[in-house]
């Protein structure tokens, strides 16, 4: 156990550790700027001990009812998926900023990264190309995002995700309801201790 660190990771360990960075902006313990640090980190990692950094300063996750701190002036933490009293989900506003912009925060810190490489290798500052990448696309996003707050979307997002959530657990309710429900087969003692029978044959 003492060589998990210096064990290759594999993708799903990422996905992990990603879906695990997203839970912790959703939080509030992390902003865009470290989230898209950490996420980026996370995809690039090779090891055990690579991913295991990126989530040493993050407490593991815990249901709203069982959180440290249950309450913050008065209010009941709550479980994003599932609705407050108010009929709103809680960090839904959050959580639908961060999947819209990470992707962009994500190209435009490796174009400039780019930019800035190539910049150093020819010994002189080249045009800053990148801003047609961060520029229109900016724009059309900010535009968006305006138009999808004013709209309530991210209300509507969390909901439908949160539709699809409680399907899927329906599903596996009835599955394992199934599972259960179906007649078990009937074992057959040990050969030559059946009722009846002997190895030789049909007893007398």
């Amino acid at each position: 156990m003492e060589r998990r660190g210096e064990m290759r990771a594999a993708d799903a360990d990422r996905q992990l550790v990603a879906e695990r960075l997203r839970l912790a902006v959703d939080e509030g313990r992390l902003d865009l700027y470290e989230y898209d640090d950490r996420l980026r980190a996370a995809y690039a990692a090779k090891t055990y001990a690579e991913l295991d950094h990126l989530l040493d300063d993050l407490p593991e996750p815990v249901p709203a009812q069982q959180a440290e701190v249950a309450r913050q002036g008065g209010a009941v933490a709550h479980d994003p998926s599932v609705p407050a009293p108010d009929g709103r989900y809680p960090g839904a506003t959050r959580q639908w900023l961060v999947e819209n912009w990470a992707p962009y925060f994500s190209v435009v810190t490796i174009s400039v990264a780019g930019w800035a490489i190539i910049s150093m290798m020819a010994w002189e500052v080249l045009y800053f190309w990148p801003i047609w990448v961060a520029g229109p696309w900016g724009a059309v996003l900010l535009a968006s995002t305006v138009s999808g707050l004013a709209q309530g979307k991210p209300q509507r997002v969390a909901a439908q995700r949160a539709r699809k959530k409680a399907a899927k657990k329906a599903r596996r309710e009835q599955r394992a309801e199934g599972s259960d429900q179906e007649p078990g087969r009937a074992s057959l003692p040990p050969l030559g201790e059946r009722e009846g029978w002997q190895l030789g044959g049909k007893a007398d």
